[in-house]
């Protein structure tokens, strides 16, 4: 997706871009900035499978790609990586979905070896951010950043991200997607982990996803929506909306759905057809002084 963004649309939303090489702006208040690097390379990898104690890590992990959303007054952060998300499925290691005898063999790596799936393939994560305080630099130049899960509490509610709000004809002022990893489960099907952030005159507004087709076996979504209307206060409120969907293709061949796998290319479209395992909608509220 092109944005094309009218300079004169920035200047009235009071909006300035980055500098230098750096994607993003800056407006009412926030700093926004979506990067965006190659893939690891063989040493990088081998750095993450130690601190990940793993083995084995997506086909494409863009280790340096990366979102940020920060709050100026208050230091808070709110990010997007792929290592954080690697850790979450670390953490969660689900068991591993059984792969289809018929396609078993695209997983060895010599011809008649055993197949040993002893971890979860799919690298679903329940990643839904990371979060930290990173206060102004000091005169001495440094600067301190403060673990956020100490600081920073969402907490449970039932207001829910105004989506006709969304649907507005508002101008775009700063729109990316940053790719996190990817992993084509040895052309067994697809696991994409992507975030979005779009820029409006009144509010921002971000979605991660995590999309899973095992051909043939189960698809899977997990979406971590966040908005954010921007405000006077400088106290904004930042809501956030987990949405897990998950069905296997035998269950929805059973309801009349196809199971050939191109019919399911694209997650946006066959969401509805998931049923929902997981809802959660939370919000956190920024003091301007933390």
């Amino acid at each position: 997706m092109e944005v094309e963004v009218d300079e004169k649309d920035l200047k009235v939303a009071g909006a300035e871009p980055l500098t230098g090489e750096r994607r993003g702006l800056r407006i009412r208040g926030w700093e926004i900035e979506s990067r965006k690097r190659s893939i690891l390379n063989s040493s990088s990898v081998e750095r993450w499978e130690q601190k990940l104690e793993t083995n084995h890590l997506p086909e494409m992990v863009f280790g340096e790609s990366c979102l940020v959303l920060k709050h100026v007054e208050s230091g808070t952060k709110i990010h997007f990586n792929a290592f954080d998300a690697l850790s979450g499925w670390k953490l969660e290691s689900l068991p591993p979905v059984e792969v289809p005898a018929a396609a078993q063999w695209k997983f060895r790596s010599k011809p008649f070896e055993q197949l040993i799936l002893d971890y979860d393939y799919t690298f679903t994560t329940p990643y839904c951010g990371s979060e930290t305080i990173e206060m102004d630099t000091d005169k001495d130049g440094t600067r301190d950043n403060l673990d956020g899960s100490s600081s920073l509490h969402w907490e449970d509610c039932k207001e829910k991200i105004d989506v006709v709000a969304l649907a507005s004809k508002e101008p775009i002022l700063f729109y990316d997607e940053v790719v996190l990893y990817e992993d084509e489960l040895a052309d067994n099907g697809v696991s994409l982990l992507t975030v979005k952030v779009r820029v409006m005159p009144s509010s921002w507004f971000l979605l991660l996803r995590f999309w899973l087709r095992v051909d043939g076996v189960l698809m899977r979504l997990r979406d971590t929506r966040m908005h954010c209307v921007f405000s006077d206060s400088g106290n904004p409120v930042i809501l956030r909306e987990n949405c897990w969907r998950e069905a296997t293709v035998q269950a929805l061949a059973a309801k009349g759905y196809p199971t050939d796998s191109a019919a399911y290319s694209d997650p946006s479209i066959i969401s509805q057809r998931l049923p929902v395992i997981m809802h959660r909608t939370q919000k956190l509220k920024i003091s301007g002084n933390l």
